[in-house]
């Protein structure tokens, strides 16, 4: 019997190659075995909607290192050290002998394959709905080369048109801009009344819905989809509980399942997804798992519990953490905030941390608060817009979320308070970091800082905000008064579609006998600011039924507000 550790890892796209390469800079005598059911390994899947999209035409490049050269089995084995066997399915583990039963699938031969150690990086799977017409000809799932591959040529051979994304999640997003820049009708339909139901409130969802509109996306919301209808073999329309809409080709996104079979198979801890503790071992402490197959733990235990949260990213510190711990390095993965971001044409959305749905679902007591503003300062041509949501503990004002969308610079911001979250930061540290700051890259209050201190002045009572959904609540049932605090030249060229009482900030302190004491008032501007400074201007005067409006007209989330209506 051979004294070297025997380590069999299977899966081959990220978690396993990630496992396989670190644990042989760190064990170079280890003997490390990488088995793989496809044919292609570590490739990089999130890059897929970029290739439909057109943005490079080599579809191996996501097989490619940095520097160009293609993993393959024979580049693993000589730069890596470890052997990688391809088309070679796991079917069994057999925990008593440590062995595991794979099928060669070109030959249909089998084997027993020892191990002391086993590292399951299954990854998953799409979520494939069960209705007629889901086998037709035009209808993909993006997950592997081949669905992108073949999605590009036959939109080129076949001239296809009309597309219908299923889904309104990271793929179906990224899909759906994607096929709008080949020049396609796109319908994206979603059985909930939101985007990225997942990863966003409803009302940052529909601030960004608005710009995906806004670039053609045909955005059909709360529709089941119940059949995809077909005209001699190929798609010809999709079938939901609300409409048909005329396609020639069907893309699902609706989601991943983890691929635990054969970890439940071997009487592994599994709630669909496998439990693993922080060193990614499963209840087997001989056999590790990690990537999309695997529950995440969530920074705050007693917060998040366990989660399932697919991520690339996710998949690759397992490998690391898995190797390490291996190797008698142990470094313990903290867990997630699942950060997540998306492009969707000119924005950039995405959150870290709690939403106000998922806080308010764990019955914390929690504050909340919307910015809108600039990433630069207002002098510079290249500044843009975007807004930040924030939520937070009342009790220890504990950064506990951050949502962000826009065309400014948001991922630098939510990368910032994905650190923040992941140390349990506070709103106060916020105000602390040192940003880096000069005027090509950020101003000189970062617009992070600048909504930590809106939130913890509304923990002081000093700020009396108000979200745009409540307040456009309210006004629509005509239950409070709407002043408006911006120029003239501001209002005359766009505004809330209400009724509104017209005064510059400048001159409100003279003019606050305009306003009634008896009903509640909303101020609005621009970004909040001015809002912000009228309802101080109006506590300071006696009124005490004043809130102003969070985000400002920047940050009003429905589509018919800047229609000067």
């Amino acid at each position: 019997m051979s004294s070297k550790l025997r380590v069999l890892v299977i899966g081959g796209v990220a978690c396993g190659p990630k496992t396989a390469s670190r644990l042989k800079r760190l064990m170079p005598d280890a003997d490390v075995t990488m088995i793989e059911k496809g044919e292609l390994v570590s490739y990089g899947a999130c890059g897929l909607p970029y290739y439909v999209e057109g943005v490079f035409n080599n579809i191996k490049e996501l097989t490619h290192t940095p520097v160009g050269v293609p993993r393959t089995p024979a580049f693993f084995e000589k730069a890596k050290g470890f052997k990688t066997l391809i088309r070679t399915e796991a079917i069994k583990i057999d925990r008593e002998n440590k062995t595991v039963r794979v099928k060669y699938l070109d030959s249909g031969t089998e084997e027993d394959l020892p191990y002391d150690k086993l590292v399951l990086g299954t990854g998953g799977s799409p979520v494939c709905p069960p209705i007629p017409g889901i086998d037709l000809k035009n209808v993909w799932f993006m997950t592997h080369l081949d669905d992108a591959e073949t999605l590009v040529k036959e939109i080129e051979s076949q001239n296809l048109k009309r597309a219908v994304i299923v889904g309104a999640g990271l793929i179906g997003m990224e899909t759906a801009e994607a096929l709008i820049n080949r020049g396609l009708d796109v319908t994206l339909i979603a059985k909930y009344d939101q985007i990225m139901p997942k990863n966003l409130d409803k009302d940052i969802a529909d601030f960004a819905a608005v710009h995906l509109e806004d670039n053609d996306l045909n955005l059909a919301f709360e529709q089941a989809l119940a059949e995809i209808k077909g005209d001699q073999g190929k798609v010809s329309s999709v079938e939901t509980d609300k409409q048909s809409i005329p396609a020639d080709l069907v893309v699902i996104a609706i989601g991943t399942i983890p691929n635990a079979k054969l970890a439940i198979d071997a009487g592994l801890d599994c709630r669909g997804a496998i439990v693993v503790n922080e060193y990614c071992q499963t209840s087997d402490k001989d056999i590790y798992a990690g990537g999309d197959c695997v529950f995440n733990r969530y920074v705050d235990k007693v917060l998040g519990g366990m989660r399932y949260a697919p991520m690339g990213s996710t998949a690759n510190k397992h490998g690391r953490v898995i190797a390490n711990h291996i190797a008698g390095m142990p470094t313990p993965f903290s867990g997630i905030t699942g950060t997540t971001v998306v492009k969707a044409f000119d924005y950039a959305i995405g959150r870290t941390g709690l939403t106000e749905k998922m806080a308010r679902d764990l019955n914390l007591d929690i504050e909340v608060t919307t910015w809108a503003g600039a990433d630069l300062p207002n002098y510079l041509p290249e500044s843009r817009q975007f807004i930040i949501k924030m939520i937070a503990s009342r009790r220890d004002r504990k950064l506990l979320g951050v949502q962000v969308a826009g065309m400014g610079d948001c991922v630098k911001r939510l990368d910032v308070a994905a650190s923040v979250i992941l140390f349990g930061g506070t709103l106060d540290d916020i105000s602390d970091i040192d940003f880096a700051y000069a005027p090509p890259y950020g101003p000189a209050i970062d617009p992070l800082a600048t909504c930590a201190h809106i939130l913890t002045n509304k923990l002081d009572g000093v700020a009396k905000g108000i979200s745009a959904a409540k307040a456009k609540a309210l006004l629509d049932k005509g239950d409070a008064v709407l002043l408006d605090v911006r120029l003239e030249d501001e209002f005359k060229l766009m505004k809330l579609p209400y009724d509104a009482i017209h005064i510059p900030l400048g001159a409100l302190r003279e003019r606050v006998d305009e306003l009634p004491r008896d009903k509640d008032i909303l101020t609005v501007c621009k970004v909040s600011l001015r809002g912000y400074e009228a309802q101080r201007i109006l506590n300071a005067a006696g009124f005490d039924r004043v809130q102003f409006i969070e985000g400002g007209l920047q940050g009003w989330p429905f589509e018919m507000s800047l229609l000067g209506l």
